[in-house]
């Protein structure tokens, strides 16, 4: 194959890998490569890497209450009302909460898990025959699980302070309340001569067993939860069949007097069946 040849493949590869992109862009790099011989070869277009990463971006900084804001945005256009521009502000700061309160509960949770390892962890070192100071201050730098308290913590341990006060005070942030076992083990097998390991141990599977019912209950209520999110999504799908007959449901909801009230007493008993299932729900956690 001449040099024009195998050049005019090149630019052919390359221009095919630029207008298909996506799925068939592999198979275009390769016969890019294959037909290139040696080489560096971009891994995509230029300007499609820049726009995907500019979109992973906004993704990134665009908070999931945002789409309220702009649902309602997009619903005032067709409606040519500025109703549900305001609603879906209005929308922005309780779906900011359910996010914050979504994001604390994953931490409690992940602070809990790293109680539990650290019990692990500590009644591995002291069955090593290391002394119940020096096996904290390694347990606590292998599985962590003091958060904030683990500087009052491991210095009480270092220089022979208060080591059950510290591990209370630490005890204090949220899933960390396993720490007041461990407070207690320390005590009883400091002050008494208890073995700490047998009381690590015990205390470990009771952690344990504490989070796997949490995590049962949980799956056994996912399914109320998400029931009552899909009741309560079934009037905005309801206006769906209303457009495609022509009844232009929007008009009548936003600029007529029935339809606004019609409106109005909807979104007072969607939020009150909303409140009162959640509030089922939570109620049944706590207990």
């Amino acid at each position: 194959m001449s040099e024009t040849a195998m050049g005019a493949a090149v630019v052919c590869a390359g221009a095919a890998a630029w207008l298909l992109g996506g799925r068939h862009f592999g198979a275009a790099r390769r016969a890019h490569l294959l037909l290139a011989g040696s080489g560096t070869v971009g891994v995509g277009p230029p300007a499609r890497r820049q726009l995907a990463d500019g979109l992973r971006r906004v993704r990134g900084r665009l908070r999931a209450e945002w789409w309220s804001l702009a649902a309602g945005l997009v619903l005032a256009l067709l409606g040519a009302s500025v109703l549900p521009a305001v609603a879906g502000a209005a929308g922005v700061p309780l779906l900011r909460r359910v996010r914050l309160a979504a994001q604390d509960r994953r931490a409690r949770e992940r602070r809990g898990d790293a109680v539990i390892a650290l019990c692990g962890a500590l009644a591995g070192e002291v069955r090593a025959g290391r002394q119940p100071g020096e096996a904290l201050l390694l347990a606590a730098r292998d599985a962590g699980g003091l958060g904030d308290g683990q500087a009052a913590v491991l210095a009480a341990a270092r220089f022979g302070g208060d080591v059950p006060g510290a591990l209370a005070a630490a005890a204090r942030q949220p899933g960390a309340e396993g720490l007041l076992g461990l407070a207690a083990c320390w005590r009883v097998a400091v002050d008494q001569g208890a073995g700490l390991a047998a009381g690590l141990d015990r205390l470990e599977g009771a952690l344990r067993a504490e989070r796997d019912q949490r995590a049962d209950l949980r799956a056994q209520l996912a399914g109320a939860r998400a029931t009552a999110l899909m009741l309560a999504g079934l009037p905005v799908l309801g206006l769906v069949p209303g457009v495609a007959l022509g009844a232009d449901p929007l008009h009548v909801l936003l600029h007529t007097g029935a339809g606004l009230g019609c409106l109005l007493a909807g979104g007072l008993l969607e939020g009150l069946g909303m409140w009162w299932a959640m509030r089922i729900v939570r109620r049944a956690e706590a207990v």
